[in-house]
């Protein structure tokens, strides 16, 4: 039977580096319970992960919940999926492991924390690419994950990425399918900024009343520009999945798959045209491209975005590209 390490973000990790939950905690708990601070809630397991567990020891499993606070503790986990030694001195995940990982995310960001994780362990420097690694990748194939969300399905076109993917959230359903399923292998974007995305970005800001905030950039995919950088951008979407595939009543990105092994980008640019009584209109036209890889060179000095729901500013070039079927989590 299988060992299964059950893992959640603590309360101290930190936002920026892999987002935390809603209301602001890590543990995905409400910010503020009368008479608790919110570290002091992240402590205890919340009802899904300990449901989850004994469902997984009803089975049979060995199981071991972990909360991890830093960056170190997620490797210690992690470590526990390497493989035997190889002659080239390379850590590779074992394809054959008998520990199997679920992690319990509050957000798409905490889920993507942990693959960041996986990635940094597992990806082989440049100087050192074995040739077993696929021509189209810079990773091996990652360990699947079991996804167990903590926060209820919202509905609408704001859904996580375990919505969009039709992953179980009951959790006897997701021990069911990390111990009888199947991995089904998604792309993973990776990033020159060191990080990872796993359903997308969206570049752009809103003022108070919620309008789009003009900027200005470069963007292009696979050399076909989008943008030239000197037009205004009202919104530029970076898909994987579909979590940005529209905003408001925009649709930005068309028919997103995670698992075609290639990126989409849509840049939404107000265009002015005037009827034939010569009065002025505005209209908003929707450029989109798929391709290996996206790059974006802002032209104005920070422009904000949310990347798998954790905010950031983009200041200069950032590039984006497809690890196709990199990472996997377990399905029924």
């Amino acid at each position: 039977m299988y060992d299964v390490v059950l893992l959640t973000l603590g309360s101290e990790r930190d936002a920026s580096g892999g987002g935390c939950g809603s209301g602001g905690a890590c543990c995905g708990g409400a910010s503020e319970v009368a008479g608790e601070r919110p570290e002091e809630r992240c402590e205890t397991p919340r009802v899904p992960v300990l449901a989850c567990a004994d469902a997984l020891t009803a089975r049979g499993a060995r199981v071991e919940t972990v909360t991890a606070r830093s960056d170190a503790e997620i490797d210690e986990v992690l470590a526990r999926l390497d493989g035997p030694p190889r002659a080239d001195g390379l850590t590779w995940p074992d394809p054959d492991s008998k520990t199997r990982l679920v992690v319990a995310a509050a957000s798409d960001g905490q889920l993507r924390a942990v693959l960041r994780r996986l990635v940094r362990r597992y990806a082989p420097p440049p100087s050192r690419r074995p040739a077993d690694l696929p021509e189209n990748r810079t990773v091996p194939d990652l360990p699947p994950v079991g996804v167990l969300p903590l926060d209820p399905a919202r509905s609408g076109t704001a859904r996580d990425l375990a919505a969009q993917l039709g992953l179980p959230r009951d959790p006897a359903a997701v021990a069911a399918a990390v111990l009888d399923g199947t991995p089904r292998r998604l792309d993973l974007l990776r990033n020159d900024g060191g990080s990872v995305t796993l359903d997308g970005a969206l570049l752009g800001a809103a003022d108070d009343a919620g309008r789009p905030l003009h900027w200005r950039a470069r963007v292009e995919v696979d050399g076909k520009l989008l943008s030239t950088g000197e037009e205004p951008i009202m919104a530029c979407a970076i898909g994987n999945a579909g979590g940005y595939a529209s905003l408001g009543d925009v649709a930005l990105l068309a028919d997103p798959d995670p698992s075609d092994g290639r990126v989409q980008v849509a840049v939404a640019v107000p265009v002015v045209t005037r009827s034939a009584l010569g009065r002025k209109r505005v209209r908003l036209e929707v450029r989109r491209a798929r391709g290996r890889a996206a790059a974006v060179v802002p032209r104005d000095e920070k422009v904000p975005f949310l990347d798998d729901g954790v905010e950031g500013e983009l200041s200069r070039k950032r590039s984006w590209w497809t690890e196709p079927g990199a990472w996997a989590v377990w399905t029924a």
